[in-house]
């Protein structure tokens, strides 16, 4: 059970932080079944069977995908970090931090806890700066 995973008392937590809860527990139970099905595939000898559990193992990363789209949306802190390091194709993922951590920082949310719904992430999910500042005259 989910609730069990709680590491504070659970009257003393939002329905936001709750709500976020469920997922983060759905995600990890269905990449632990995307791991179960592998390792079942990879040592089964019969290949229908074989290809019947790669099968619900695909049906599992569908179920972790529609999660993590919905903590995405949910949440503005998860939506930056993914729009930062997911398909980022081709350049090494500790590029893509050090760009990041070059960046300034982004602008407060200032989430409720005790909100239920998150505020909208920016348009473009990225972080905001004013700009250089150099070379302007006002």
């Amino acid at each position: 059970m989910g609730s069990e995973s709680l590491h504070a008392p659970r009257e003393r937590l939002s329905r936001r932080t709750l709500t976020i809860h469920h997922a983060i527990v759905s995600i990890m139970e269905e990449l632990e079944a995307v791991d179960w099905y592998r390792q079942r595939a990879d040592d089964c000898e019969d290949e229908e069977l074989r290809e019947i559990l790669l099968h619900n193992m695909r049906e599992e990363i569908e179920h972790a995908a529609m999660a993590l789209e919905w903590l995405r949306r949910y949440d503005a802190d998860v939506d930056e970090q993914f729009r930062t390091y997911l398909f980022t194709d081709g350049k090494p993922i500790m590029a893509v931090e050090e760009g990041a951590e070059h960046e300034e920082a982004p602008e407060d949310v200032g989430l409720d806890a005790d909100a239920t719904k998150p505020p909208s992430p920016a348009p473009s999910g990225r972080r905001k700066t004013i700009g250089s500042l150099k070379g302007k005259k006002g």
